[in-house]
């Protein structure tokens, strides 16, 4: 603690660079399909006029959960800062990132070009907004004029029928004027296929689905993590009955540092420089539910590690080490002349 105090001073007037070393936060994608269910308005009458069996006869929605992806994403650890004054004979040739985290001693100079930017349109059509096609089903004039809903319903069933006809001539070639070519064929027949589909779904109703995504970011630590998701609902904040309860489970290993007796007589003689890269620890994530694992992982975490000097000589010599850390973990990448 005294150590860390005292990198965070930086006296008035003192050559000195400050950085700090990286810390990990866990990422839990989630990946889940919502399907919904819309029923239409004429399903009591689905099955006596069209003959369909399959039909929607509640609006609701059904989520999945599909997969889980772990990851992780680095900040600044304030508690683990790091000073290197130029009282201590090294040339200061520390590359930071902007997060504060040492990114590499004695690189090369990257060339920074400007950010492209996208053309701005001096189109006044370009700024206005664009308004959506609204989905009217293609309603005969019978529908808008029958009095009550079983009218409408059979003048509904009478336009589908008629599509089908038609579709059924054009394929046989029954009509009189047919499409100049294939593909107005085609556009033809797609046409007629949309009109039957939106029609036909006032009966049976509309099924539709889509891929979303849950983001959950936490710091490691020894003990499980929950969330709860329903097929009804989705993600809940609280576990309810009908809901499965999502478990994390991580098992840390700190990076331990040897006691002297354990290791090798250390050489005489040799100092250490105030750069310091951090070897991690390393933790083991598992994301399951209802006892099937979506996804695990062993992931290296910096802040269960131990800053390790390097050697004062390794900046003194008369050619600089060119030395890359890894900005995620705060090890060495590699060492080069």
């Amino acid at each position: 603690m005294m150590s860390a105090l005292q990198a965070q001073i930086v006296e008035d007037g003192e050559a000195a660079l400050v950085y700090y070393s990286p810390k990990t936060a866990i990422n839990v994608e989630f990946t889940y399909t919502v399907e919904t269910y819309e029923r239409g308005m004429y399903s009591a009458f689905a099955e006596a006029m069209l003959g369909a069996e399959d039909i929607v006869i509640a609006d609701k929605k059904v989520y999945t959960l599909q997969e889980a992806h772990i990851g992780t994403t680095t900040k600044a650890d304030l508690s683990r800062p790091h000073k290197v004054s130029a009282e201590a004979g090294i040339p200061l040739l520390l590359t930071i990132n902007e997060k504060g985290i040492l990114k590499g001693y004695n690189l090369p100079l990257e060339s920074s070009q400007p950010a492209h930017q996208p053309q701005k349109s001096n189109s006044k059509a370009d700024n206005q907004s664009k308004s959506l096609p609204v989905n009217i089903a293609p309603y005969p004039e019978e529908v808008l004029m029958a009095a009550t809903r079983l009218a409408q319903a059979k003048a509904i069933a009478k336009q589908i029928f008629h599509l089908r006809e038609t579709r059924m001539y054009l394929l046989n070639g029954e009509v009189e004027h047919a499409p100049a070519d294939g593909q107005a064929m085609k556009q033809v027949l797609a046409e007629l296929d949309k009109q039957e589909r939106e029609l036909t779904e006032l009966f049976v109703g509309k099924r539709s689905i889509k891929t979303e995504h849950k983001i959950v970011r936490f710091e490691p630590e020894e003990k499980d993590r929950y969330w709860f998701f329903s097929a009804e609902k989705g993600f809940l904040e609280v576990g309810l009955h009908h809901a499965d309860t999502i478990r994390v489970h991580m098992s840390l290993h700190p990076q331990a540092r040897q006691l002297p007796g354990d290791s090798k007589k250390k050489k005489k003689g040799v100092e250490l420089s105030p750069i310091v890269y951090n070897l991690p620890g390393s933790g083991d994530i598992e994301v399951s539910v209802k006892g099937r694992t979506l996804a695990q992982r062993t992931i290296p975490i910096a802040q269960i590690g131990i800053d390790v000097p390097l050697a004062k000589d390794l900046f003194t010599a008369e050619q600089l080490p060119v030395i890359v850390f890894n900005e995620k973990t705060g090890n060495v990448v590699s060492i080069s002349k």
